[in-house]
């Protein structure tokens, strides 16, 4: 789900107990733009909609990958640019991604497609049987709508200061259980949320305003080292640094200069 005001594209021990993901390199499809054809709509396949540049529907690749279900979903990536027409009028009517293509029915919106594809597929599940983590989850999980537009809002005015709460945050819901490195300690629907956002604002914040997002944060530099270290998420790591830099540059920053 994006949230307000922020663009929905752009364009330990043991994680592997966690990981179902198989270790050969997916063939990644090209983008479809204008001038493609549809897919065969609503044949029985089970279709996921996204952009490779986009964050929100890296969630929900991410979400396939380590649930084992790169032979049951197949990826259909859109070109945000030029966007094919059918896809709008045919699949989904919001023309956003990420959308799942399932049992005759569209679903959108990444939060609730992280849920749904953890609930519907088999697969380890994305969260723990514990009550009080799984109240945790919920928490992290809807504040990522905090999170995001907040360290989005930054970028304009004092990242030091407004970015820097926003991570000092997450480095204190990191020290709350001690059983891994991940938030809940074991890798779940929580780390999914928010890792393709801190995947683009280390980047960012390091290379426009020289801000280290693990300096003085040695938990979220845990977390970091240890989600990188994970197939299922580095398959889904196909943005080219350079040019998010230039794109959010030239997206929150171009009227500051």
């Amino acid at each position: 789900m994006a949230a307000p005001g922020v663009p929905s594209s752009f364009v330990v021990p043991g994680p592997t107990l966690w990981e179902y993901t198989r270790n050969v390199q997916e063939v990644l499809p090209p983008s479809l733009d204008s001038t493609s054809q549809p897919p065969s709509l609503f044949d029985g396949t089970t279709r996921l909609y996204i952009n490779y540049q986009c964050p929100y529907a890296q969630r929900a690749w991410i979400t396939r990958n380590f649930k084992g279900l790169q032979d049951k979903i197949e990826l259909v990536p859109i070109d945000l640019q030029n966007r094919p027409a059918w896809y709008k009028e045919k699949v989904y009517p919001p023309n956003k991604v990420p959308s799942l293509e399932h049992n005759n029915k569209v679903i959108g919106e990444s939060l609730d497609l992280i849920k749904y594809i953890d609930s519907n597929f088999e697969g380890p599940s994305l969260l723990p049987d514990d009550p009080e983590k799984r109240k945790f989850a919920e928490e992290l999980i809807a504040y990522s709508d905090t999170f995001v537009p907040e360290v989005y809002g930054s970028f304009k005015k004092d990242v030091q200061t407004l970015a820097g709460a926003q991570f000092d945050y997450l480095e204190k819901a990191l020290h709350k259980f001690d059983d891994g490195p991940f938030f809940l300690g074991q890798f779940s629907q929580v780390d999914i949320a928010y890792a393709p956002f801190i995947e683009r604002f280390q980047i960012f914040l390091q290379e426009v305003f020289n801000y280290n997002i693990t300096s003085g944060r040695p938990k979220l530099a845990k977390w970091i080292e240890e989600v990188n270290k994970l197939d299922g998420y580095k398959q889904t790591k196909v943005l080219d640094p350079k040019r998010l830099v230039e794109y959010y540059k030239n997206r929150f920053l171009v009227s500051a200069l």
